[in-house]
């Protein structure tokens, strides 16, 4: 009887508030509830379909399915407590309109509750659920059940869920922010795994699924940098997050930091242990929360996402930290990638780095009978790293480039022009190396016609291939086809590529127009920031020393010099991303070398000494030094001394071309030396260069002064030292 008369009294009071809210007939909710757990699993039917209508029937919708989740809620509540209060019979309504579709009465009914007002009871309620309470005092704020709590709580997210589906997101990102808001001064220390949320409670799974959207919903309202604090404050706060939705977190911060085109401020963390990993730019705190996924993996907390690793290929690749992207590969559990993908990623990453070798010896397994012999892109970048490699690699680089070209079976024109490209490259190579005029001769017309018909085949419009038959036509001294690719491939850049304004310079130097060459490295300036000037001025110092305009190449020298001091300045700070450090130390060397050769033509000694000694602090034993050294003992006569350099430098690098020539020169200045030992230091010379005019020079010289039938050689000589003479750049086309 008393059991009874409890439950007449519970549904008096779900009557009562049902009535303030316009809700009639709640009689049928509650026999529908009775109903739904007498018969759990029996699907509702004629009388019982006509009970559980409702207020749903009034509200015009027409599903008939009995929702019984929003009256065990009600009774939850009326259990916990005295009553079912206002705001929480507001968010039972507004759930049941959102969960029919009907999003604007549901925003309608949400509106109605005043989340600000009972805010304080909530975390009063949360607090002392969780145990962090002082003794109850009777000027205390009323506090609210867990249910209650909990069902407030899904309605503020419900109403953010409904303001997102009607585009109005900043309002969706803020009703969102309350949630956490409120929440978050009680959860110091995170849940405890004791807090006795029973299974109808949806008190922690809606905090999760808020957490996760609020960073959305600012995405989505167009606020980046409110975005970006959501999901730190998601990362770093206590949340109680599953592993899934802390997942899903972390990837989507690292994809918005990657590709969001917002640069964040630096993460501000209250408290970090001494020495740890501050992330100072959106790409390296993407790049920490991909190695943090990654190493979830690794450790078998999360199931692999093979995006992870290619959005971390890329953030490591920009940043030029490619060691880095090649011990993550090689960390990864054995079976996730296949073979042959690891390899060729290895392969790219090592030679990113400058490690040809192990680049190269990589793709040599990749490529062996065990791995896959025919892989195409494979044989492209083995061909590429022996074409870039030189010397005895450059036959390598020929074979792989005719495997993939037979391989290809007449496909794509694309790959196809690829693969002719660097089969001439390779070829051109290869024609450097020391051999026969006629094994020259024969491998230059190869990589012509190689590079002619990968033209063809993508009629003008690769800028690699464009750049190498410029270039090859070039030191063929084809000087005219050359500046018409040249020209071809700059409109074709529309001026964007450093190289190109630098070899266009160059052809146009060959061909003894100063001014045009000039004028040519100034507009690239124009276009181009201080930061990437190294190059082009040191081109424009050169055709300025061709031109015999000292005085203005010493200026020029000046200003690459300040450049190469604010990079080094700024690689000093540590950054790092900017790539380059070792370009920057040759680029120096030679241009303390250039402006020492300049003062000695000036006969300014003292300058000269001057730029030998900071080029020997930055290289004390490289032949750079020691033949500049040489250059000023023999600019003073002092020629036993310049030989003495001359040597040292040979001693270093054996086939330095302008010390064997500067040692021939030397030699014969000398007397009492045999002129078979001067030849042979000018023809090892030509052998290495062919197209050095000051070697065949002096060895026209050479032949001169032996008479006799050498008259005729030496003749051939100076026909031969003119004419590359007449075209020979201001600086070397490679």
């Amino acid at each position: 009887m008393e059991l009874v008369c409890m439950r007449g009294r519970k549904r008096a009071k779900l009557r009562k508030f049902f009535a303030r809210l316009g809700v009639r007939n709640t009689k049928n909710w509650l026999c529908s509830a009775e109903q739904f757990k007498a018969n759990e699993m029996v699907p509702a039917t004629g009388s019982q379909a006509s009970l559980a209508s409702g207020y749903i029937s009034q509200a015009g919708l027409g599903d008939q399915r009995i929702d019984t989740g929003n009256i065990e809620e009600a009774e939850s509540s009326l259990r916990d407590g005295v009553c079912l209060n206002y705001e929480e019979a507001r968010a039972l309504l507004g759930r049941l309109e959102y969960q029919r579709g009907n999003v604007e009465a549901a925003l309608r009914v949400f509106d109605g509750i005043d989340i600000a007002a009972i805010a304080p009871k909530m975390k009063v309620s949360i607090t002392r659920k969780i145990g962090r309470h002082k003794p109850q005092s009777p000027w205390d704020v009323p506090h609210m059940s867990i249910h209650a709590v909990s069902l407030l709580i899904e309605a503020t997210y419900l109403k953010a869920k409904a303001l997102q589906d009607l585009g109005r997101f900043k309002e969706a990102a803020q009703t969102c922010s309350i949630i956490l808001d409120t929440i978050e001064p009680a959860l110091t220390d995170g849940l405890p795994e004791n807090l006795g949320l029973g299974t109808d409670c949806k008190f922690l799974e809606t905090l999760c699924k808020a957490v996760e959207l609020l960073p959305e919903l600012w995405k989505l309202a167009g606020f980046p940098n409110e975005a970006i604090l959501s999901y730190r404050r998601a990362l770093l706060g206590c949340w109680n997050l599953d592993a899934s939705t802390c997942t899903r977190i972390q990837k989507e911060f690292a994809i918005f930091l990657l590709y969001g085109g917002c640069d964040a401020n630096p993460p501000n963390l209250r408290s970090q242990m001494e020495g740890s990993f501050i992330p100072r730019n959106n790409i390296e705190e993407a790049i920490l929360l991909l190695m943090i996924l990654l190493r979830k993996f690794n450790l078998k907390r999360v199931d692999w996402d093979r995006s992870i690793i290619d959005h971390l290929t890329f953030a490591l690749s920009v940043s030029g930290e490619l060691k880095t992207l090649a011990s993550q590969e090689e960390e990864l559990l054995p079976g996730i990638l296949e073979r042959k993908e690891r390899y060729y990623t290895l392969a790219l990453c090592y030679f990113g780095e400058g490690d040809s070798l192990v680049a190269l010896n990589l793709l040599k397994i990749l490529l062996s009978a065990r791995g896959d012999p025919n892989c195409l892109k494979a044989l492209l970048l083995a061909s590429k790293i022996c074409g870039e490699s030189g010397g005895a690699y450059a036959e390598g680089g020929v074979s792989f480039a005719r495997r993939a070209i037979f391989n290809l079976n007449s496909g794509c024109d694309a790959m196809a022009s690829v693969a002719n490209c660097l089969l001439g490259i390779s070829l051109s190579t290869q024609a450097r190396l020391p051999s026969s005029d006629s094994e020259r001769l024969s491998r230059q017309c190869e990589a012509l016609e190689a590079l002619e018909k990968a033209n063809k085949m993508v009629e003008g419009n690769d800028y690699q291939v464009l750049f190498s038959l410029s270039l090859e036509n070039a030191e063929q001294r084809k000087l005219e086809p050359a500046l018409r690719f040249a020209k071809q491939l700059l409109k074709l850049e529309a001026g964007s590529n450093i190289k190109t304004w630098i070899l266009l310079a160059r052809i146009l130097s060959a061909q003894k127009r100063y001014v045009d060459a000039e004028t040519v490295v100034n507009a690239a300036l124009d276009q181009t920031g201080k930061w990437n000037q190294g190059g082009l001025l040191r081109t424009k110092a050169k055709i300025q020393i061709a031109n015999e305009q000292l005085k203005n190449a010493v200026e020029t020298y000046t200003q690459l010099l300040a450049v190469l001091q604010l990079r080094t300045k700024s690689f000093a700070v540590g950054m790092k991303s900017l790539k380059g450090g070792q370009d920057d130390r040759s680029l120096e060397m030679e241009t303390w070398q250039d402006l020492a050769n300049v003062y000695m033509s000036m006969s300014q000694w003292r300058d000269a000494e001057i730029c030998i000694s900071k080029l020997t602090a930055i290289s004390p034993q490289s032949a750079s030094r020691w033949h500049a050294t040489g250059k000023l003992y023999e600019a003073k006569g002092l020629y036993k001394e310049a030989l003495g350099a001359y040597s040292k430098a040979l001693d270093r690098e054996p086939t330095h071309i302008p010390s064997l020539v500067s040692t021939a020169t030397v030699l014969r200045e000398l007397d009492g030396r045999p002129l078979a030992v001067v030849r042979s230091f000018l023809t090892d010379a030509l052998r290495l260069d062919k197209t050095n005019h000051i070697a065949w020079f002096n060895l026209g010289l050479i032949n001169k002064a032996e008479g006799g039938k050498s008259i005729l050689e030496a003749v051939e000589c100076f026909q031969a030292a003119a004419l590359l003479e007449e075209s020979v750049p201001a600086e070397p086309f490679r």
